[in-house]
């Protein structure tokens, strides 16, 4: 198990009952967190783009 998976764990935990979030919402709650802890804005960066082209064929 990584690390992370815990945080990922706990996410569906505390936001697994909603019936869906925006990706606006998503969106945001990067943003304050890279306002939030700026070393990690490269990192998020990657996240986010990868979400984005999820769906491109070409990749």
């Amino acid at each position: 198990m990584y690390f992370t998976d815990r945080g990922i764990e706990e996410l569906i935990e505390r936001r697994g009952e909603e019936e869906e979030i925006t990706v606006a919402w998503l969106a945001e709650r990067l943003r304050e967190f890279v306002d939030l802890n700026p070393e990690f804005e490269i990192p998020i960066e990657r996240l986010a783009t990868w979400l984005a082209r999820l769906d491109d064929e070409d990749e």
